[in-house]
């Protein structure tokens, strides 16, 4: 994890990794609570047997659910302690190139695209990249919005 000890210390990072979130493991109890959560059952996400018959081979996660996991990344890649707290303000793009297959790690890469002062804090816009572990393309793209403050 990256420290940062002040918010505005960003603002000469844009166009920079801010950091990479640790590994995370996405099993079928994840997707499988993940699909009762949302209401989402298509085959695709829960049936491992039919699953393994079709295009991918295994179960895959919901795009959902591996964008769900962006604050879960983002707490494990940077922190900035003059903060206070942080809000989810939106998403500006999100694509998902390849499937989070069952069983895969994956991790979050942030690069900072824009920081833009509000009072009191900060709007932060991030490119999110989500890497799978031994995949050279990634599972997810998005730029994230989010508003700190001190």
């Amino acid at each position: 994890m990256k420290t940062y000890a002040k918010l505005a210390d960003l603002q000469q990072l844009v166009g920079q990794d801010l950091g990479r979130s640790d590994w995370f493991t996405v099993d079928q109890a994840k997707i499988d609570a993940f699909a009762h959560a949302t209401g989402d059952q298509q085959w695709i996400h829960v049936d491992p047997q039919r699953a393994a018959a079709g295009p991918f081979g295994a179960t895959v996660a919901h795009g959902f659910l591996t964008l769900s996991l962006l604050p879960l990344m983002s707490a494990s890649a940077f922190e900035v302690l003059d903060t206070r707290m942080g809000v989810n303000y939106g998403l500006d793009r999100v694509r998902f190139p390849a499937p989070l297959l069952v069983g895969s790690r994956v991790r979050g890469v942030f690069k900072l695209l824009r920081y833009e002062a509000l009072e009191g804090g900060a709007q932060l816009t991030t490119q999110v990249t989500m890497e799978r572990e031994g995949s050279t393309k990634p599972v997810c793209v998005a730029d994230s919005v989010a508003r700190r403050y001190i």
